[in-house]
């Protein structure tokens, strides 16, 4: 058997009403992939009135691309940075203290290949507290970052990543843990003083 997309079918898939998606995709061209608009403070504005849930704090970089503001929940002082790309046709859940580097991608929907029709599949993404992903990575559908988990630059995290811990590479492979804490500074400065 081969693929045949003239048998590719989505039309189970309703993420709003038609007026609001077309609403919507012009105020992202015009105000969010627009990279001369630097307003954060817009930008938040704009994804409140469309239904997203955001914390206080956010900052929201020029040239950011979000699919659907309704499936949308950011915590407070979540960074995203620069031609990010949210592909939320499923809800996409941010937490606190996330950072999302330039040109990272996080993508609800995938295709299945084993079927001739291409079938659409969406699942939904779980950014944990303090999860960092890197420059151009990318997080599949159904990821859960888990608690201050980071994926490292222009990796693939297409399985759970666990906390505090760093994955690198496509497919992510943990590779280190991750340490946080004040003491290195203190360290730093008290051999700087001897």
């Amino acid at each position: 058997m081969k693929t045949d997309l003239s048998k590719y079918d989505n039309s189970w898939y309703q993420p709003g009403g038609r007026i609001k998606i077309l609403l919507w995709y012009f105020t992202n061209v015009l105000f969010f992939q627009n990279t001369l608009n630097p307003s954060s403070g817009s930008k938040v504005a704009l994804l409140k009135l469309f239904g997203a849930k955001i914390g206080q704090g956010v900052v929201i970089k020029p040239g950011v691309n979000i699919k659907y503001p309704w499936k949308l929940e950011i915590g407070m002082n979540t960074w995203i940075g620069e031609k990010v790309w949210i592909d939320n046709l499923e809800m996409v859940k941010i937490g606190k203290n996330v950072c999302l580097s330039q040109g990272a991608m996080l993508l609800c929907g995938n295709h299945n290949y084993k079927k001739s029709s291409f079938d659409l599949i969406i699942k939904e993404i779980n950014l944990e507290d303090g999860v960092w992903i890197g420059a151009q990575s990318i997080v599949c559908p159904g990821v859960i970052c888990k608690s201050h988990s980071i994926l490292a630059v222009s990796s693939v995290a297409n399985k759970d990543l666990e906390p505090y811990l760093v994955y690198q590479g496509n497919p992510a492979v943990e590779v280190r843990e991750r340490v946080i804490g004040d003491d290195e500074i203190a360290s730093s400065a008290a051999a700087s003083s001897q």
